[in-house]
């Protein structure tokens, strides 16, 4: 046995058998931001929803108002929490699409690195060469068709976007899911504190007798032009409350997320609720009852004794005889009665949860404590209340669209409410589809795969149901993105291509199981992460078709005069030292270049390699014609000078060729001179600084002779310039053809 009051956090999974008023925050369980009233005389049936199951209570959840007692049915693993805890723990670790990406790329140049060694290793031994600098060549083969910089470049090129990142409030906890985010289709959003504030407030007033359907006015509009008319409303709202300002936490409630709502409401009428308080104590009191639906407060205000009730319209109006209206107090009638039937049901559909007020001047102040004064009230209005989205929201949401990327909203709470929600955000249009808890429950694993590609709001779900949605859209082959904060989203969190836990907000279980936390629980610092993704993303494939680009212009050079039984263009020491000092450097100023202005204009790329059909074209036809520059500056060399100004001129072209390259790499339509995507000051840097590398190599003596190279003449050096030059009139050449067929 269980016995539960105000505070205390509930140690087990309990069958309540008593409670009185008894509230519950199962926020982190289930999802829903208000506190959840318990009936433990309530007949439920098997299959009800988690959320809906008003006579239990759960472990973990906070007791907010009320006491109660329950019997234990489940601990431990058993619970609810556990069952969770054992989801978490089938959930295996994924690789995330640039991991997998990048194991293709490796394991495709391997395999081709092995047959080339092979071939042309036996192509050496059918022309009757030394087997012994045959084998030397086939291995420089081998290291040329190896991008060595790709790992360590892809690493820091991440890492980089990592700190990026984190300045703005993003912190990655695995380097990989910076370019998962670029790769994703599908944001599956909790509602609470991700697209809303996760704090109640009252958005619509309804006062001054006018009770039409739509004559309910904002709070902000209505504080500044009848502070007035609305004083006793506001007064009934701030005295009869049990919620207070936390001291510790400016702007943060202690008690009843409801009642705090309307603290806030009295702050924006410019009135202070504790200094009312003080200035009109309270006197007597009838408490809040979940059969009465309502409480009252008495207090002393201008020498007269006024009671305020505030509770459910439906159960307050049938004790109301009069109404305040703007022109003083009069009867009621039924059609005022029937018009704020309406005006609240108005209210309703628009997901806001609406408390109506009344008043009552009191002879005297009651001296017996079951007294009961709510009778002959007089009606004062109504406020309607919602955690409202946050602002910013709906346009990061229309970014993500204009990008190819869905917004899917997956919450605890109420249908109505996760719609309206969902609307307002523009995450919900015509056409898109709602399900529900219990209608996700009898859908299989096929009718539901069907389901995810046109449904943007899932409601009253379970932590279960929520692990299911995400498995049903990675098999229809979307890259989802899961954002949760409660212990119930852990699993579809760790389940995610990339789980985004709230660092305000979250639960230390869903931050554990989360490849990401914001740290201020924004929806836009999301549509920040992801332009960051698709920025490192492609960054990286600009570094891939940069070395690759290269590497086969070494592996066709030395094919080619293996063919043709010349002798090697290239010497071992020169291929390492091209891609390792005069290519990696360009590479990472190529990794750090700025995104592209259009960059969230496009669609997610959804292909399973990096190797897309024109980064393929592109990369083959760089190097085919580098390839080419460099056997001709060997061919020049070869025959002014002999065997080593031939291999000089062809090492010097091909590093030189590769550092002018990255100049115009950064964009595969815009000219060199355009800066379309911004200036990047370390690609000029890493340009100079490899030019500096091969000018110690080309002319200190010592790293001469180390190298196998020499001196050449003015003539061969232009010869060098020009064919160096001519990579890069290539590639401006292809640009302006697909400009003119464009």
């Amino acid at each position: 046995m269980v016995l539960l009051c105000d505070g205390d956090m509930v140690p087990a999974d309990l069958r309540l058998i008593e409670s009185a008023n008894l509230k519950t925050q199962e926020a982190s369980l289930t999802g829903e931001s208000m506190p959840v009233e318990k009936d433990a005389q309530a007949v439920l049936s098997e299959d009800c929803p988690l959320g809906d199951r008003c006579n239990m209570a759960y472990t973990s959840s906070l007791v907010t108002y009320g006491r109660a007692s329950g019997i234990v049915v489940a601990t431990g693993m058993e619970t609810e929490v556990g069952q969770i805890a054992n989801m978490l723990e089938e959930q295996d670790a994924l690789d995330t699409p640039l991991k997998r990406k990048l194991n293709a790329v490796g394991k495709a140049l391997t395999v081709a690195g092995l047959i080339i060694c092979c071939l042309i290793f036996t192509i050496g031994a059918l022309y009757h060469r030394p087997l012994v600098p045959q084998f030397l060549v086939a291995i420089s083969l081998a290291i040329s068709i190896i991008p060595e910089g790709l790992p360590a470049t892809a690493t820091i090129v991440m890492a980089l976007g990592v700190q990026r990142m984190a300045r703005k409030n993003a912190l990655i906890r695995k380097l990989p899911a910076v370019e998962t985010l670029g790769s994703a289709t599908v944001i599956c959003s909790d509602k609470t504190g991700t697209l809303t504030l996760n704090q109640m407030t009252v958005t619509q007033v309804a006062a001054n007798g006018d009770f039409e359907v739509g004559c309910s006015t904002p709070v902000e509009k209505a504080s500044c032009q009848h502070p007035a008319v609305y004083q006793e409303l506001v007064y009934a709202a701030a005295l009869c409350n049990d919620a207070s300002l936390d001291p510790d936490r400016p702007g943060c409630i202690i008690g009843d997320p409801t009642e705090g709502a309307l603290i806030h409401m009295a702050q924006a009428f410019g009135i202070d609720h504790e200094q009312l308080e003080d200035r009109f104590p309270r006197l007597f009191e009838q408490p809040f009852d979940s059969e009465r639906k309502r409480m009252t407060t008495v207090h002393q205000i201008e020498g007269e004794i006024m009671a305020y009730t505030k509770g459910a319209v439906d159960e307050m109006l049938p004790l109301c005889t009069h109404i305040l209206t703007g022109q003083g107090l009069r009867p009621i009638t039924d059609q005022d009665k029937e018009n704020i039937h309406s005006l609240c049901l108005h209210m309703q559909q628009q997901a806001l949860r609406v408390l109506g007020f009344a008043c009552r001047t009191l002879d005297a102040v009651p001296q017996e404590e079951e007294s009961n004064v709510e009778w002959d009230l007089t009606f004062l209005g109504a406020v309607g209340m919602i955690d409202p989205p946050r602002r910013e929201v709906a346009q990061s949401v229309r970014t993500c669209r204009e990008a190819g990327i869905r917004t899917v909203m997956i919450t605890g709470d109420h249908k109505m409410t996760a719609l309206a929600i969902a609307k307002e955000l523009d995450i919900y249009r015509s056409g898109d589809r709602v399900i529900t808890g219990d209608e996700l429950e009898q859908m299989s694993d096929k009718v539901l795969d069907e389901a995810v590609g046109n449904t943007t709001v899932f409601s009253r779900v379970s932590p279960a149901e929520k692990l299911r949605i995400i498995q049903a859209l990675k098999r229809s082959g979307e890259v989802a993105a899961m954002t949760g904060d409660g212990v119930n989203d852990s699993p579809a969190l760790k389940a995610a291509d990339i789980g985004v836990a709230m660092g305000i907000t979250g639960t230390d279980v869903a931050k554990d199981a989360a490849d990401m936390i914001l740290l201020d629980d924004s929806f836009t610092t999301i549509a920040y992460a992801i332009k960051e993704g698709r920025r490192v993303y492609r960054n990286i494939q600009k570094v891939i078709q940069f070395l690759l680009a290269g590497n086969i212009a070494e592996i066709l050079t030395l094919f080619v005069s293996t063919v043709f039984n010349w002798d090697a263009p290239l010497l071992a020491v020169h291929i390492l030292w091209v891609n390792l000092a005069t290519a990696t450097l360009p590479a990472l100023a190529l990794g750090v270049d700025p995104a592209s202005k259009n960059i969230m204009k496009h669609p997610p790329v959804r292909t399973g390699t990096l190797f897309e059909r024109d980064l393929i074209g592109r990369v083959i036809l760089q190097g085919c014609f580098v390839a080419a520059m460099t056997t001709v500056a060997y061919w020049v060399g070869a025959s002014q000078g002999g065997q080593a100004a031939g291999q000089t001129m062809a090492f010097s072209v091909l590093a030189f060729s590769q550092m002018l390259r990255a100049l115009n790499q950064r964009s595969n339509t815009e000219p060199i001179w355009v800066r379309a995507e911004g200036h990047n000051p370390w690609l000029v840097a890493s340009f100079l600084v490899s030019a500096l590398l091969m000018a110690c190599i080309l002319f200190l003596p010592s790293l001469q002779n180390a190298f196998r190279l020499t001196a050449l003449t003015a003539g061969q050096w232009l010869w060098v310039l020009f064919l160096s030059v001519c990579s890069i009139l290539q590639m401006e050449a292809v640009k302006w053809y697909k400009r003119r067929r464009a």
